[in-house]
């Protein structure tokens, strides 16, 4: 079974796109560790996080696209699943400073003796072993897709309506972490890691590490979210999309394949969010903002939704943009970005790889359309030139 779904994930622009995924988590890290600073090729460490922050957000545009692009599911809120495995990591960070904290307590944070916590919250106990933090990363988001999924497609919420409560439940989350007494650092979030795994966040070594974890979990994401909408599911999940109540009324309890490609896309936008923050180095309520949603919407929209590898490239451009632009114009970045968007949606509504895919196959279609023509051509002639 295993074997037929990974023979189904593959095609050639997949097997193309996972090749140069992988071959970036050797290369970029190779680059970083084994020429010297001066070396033309040397990639230097800040960079190595930044692009890992850029496959990590990537990886969230992939899991946006499994549900928006197949499902026709517009959720607003995948930014609420991306904090939350971010949290899940930060607790585990913060687990491992121990009495190297500014106030030296060896179980409690810093910011929990800054606020006179007597004792360890119970939602933190279990977060010192990395394996339960990693349960976590995809089990805390995974849950609450399940459980906000259960009642909204039951109740056949589509549409605009579907994407307001996503944004709304992402909006609710911000205002609920930044309370004091949540016991997640409140404003100031979780920061000043020390060690991952026993090894020194700040290192060379564990900065390409991560970067390589990064990219491995995009191409293992690649890999999954491709065999599904190659499978007798992903058929389905068209099927929901461009036509649901067909699809309902023969026979398919839509609200199942719904809820099961939610799950598992908010899933993977935890993993996203578990990478993000060892990179960065800190998170906070900041990365609920409903923005950061609509921000993942343009990524996907920009690199084509329903195509897999338009995510990805959307994500890596925009973010790459982003950062050229807010060195030179910070403070007209967000109006580059909304007009990106819109010329996007008026100019190239399918998006870089939606459009050059339309493109290609029609041309395809014109060379077989004058292949046949010339053909019939021919056998005309024939008998012509017997005569």
């Amino acid at each position: 079974m295993i074997t037929s779904f990974l023979l189904k994930s593959f095609d050639r622009t997949i097997v193309i796109a996972v090749a140069i995924i992988l071959g970036l988590a050797l290369i970029v890290p190779a680059l970083n560790l084994l020429t010297s600073p001066e070396h033309p090729l040397h990639v230097p460490t800040y960079l190595v996080s930044l692009f890992g922050k850029y496959l990590t957000y990537a990886l969230l545009a992939l899991a946006l696209d499994l549900v928006w692009g197949f499902c026709g599911i517009l959720s607003l809120g995948h930014a609420a699943f991306f904090a939350l495995g971010g949290y899940a990591m930060g607790m585990y960070l913060m687990r491992q400073i121990g009495a190297r904290g500014s106030y030296g307590n060896p179980l409690l944070p810093d910011f929990m003796v800054f606020l006179n916590w007597k004792e360890l919250p119970w939602f933190w106990y279990g977060f010192d072993m990395f394996w339960f933090a990693a349960l976590m990363v995809v089990l805390v988001p995974g849950l609450l897709a399940f459980v906000f999924g259960w009642f909204a497609f039951r109740s056949r919420v589509n549409g605009v309506y579907l994407s307001i409560i996503t944004q709304a439940m992402t909006f609710a989350l911000l205002l609920a972490f930044f309370r004091n007494d949540m016991g997640f650092g409140g404003n100031n979030g979780l920061t000043d890691f020390k060690d991952i795994l026993g090894f020194n966040i700040q290192a060379d070594g564990t900065r390409a590490a991560l970067f390589a974890a990064s990219a491995v979990a995009l191409a293992a994401s690649l890999i999954l979210t491709s065999g599904m909408v190659r499978s007798k599911y992903g058929k389905i999940l068209v099927g929901v999309r461009d036509a649901e109540s067909r699809t309902r009324f023969l026979g398919y309890r839509v609200e199942h394949f719904k809820l099961f490609a939610f799950t598992v896309s908010a899933m993977m936008a935890g993993v996203a969010g578990a990478l993000y923050v060892p990179q960065v180095g800190i998170i906070n309520p900041g990365e609920f903002d409903p923005a950061n949603s609509i921000e993942v919407v343009i990524w996907t929209a920009v690199g084509g939704r329903g195509t897999l590898i338009g995510p990805i490239i959307g994500a890596v451009l925009v973010n790459g943009g982003k950062s050229v632009f807010t060195a030179a114009f910070p403070e007209f970045w967000l109006f580059a970005l909304g007009g990106l968007f819109v010329l996007v949606t008026l100019f190239l509504p399918k998006g870089i790889v939606g459009t050059v895919q339309a493109w290609r196959a029609k041309r395809k279609d014109y060379r077989k359309a004058a292949a046949d023509e010339a053909a019939r051509g021919q056998s005309v002639a024939k008998p012509v030139a017997a005569e």
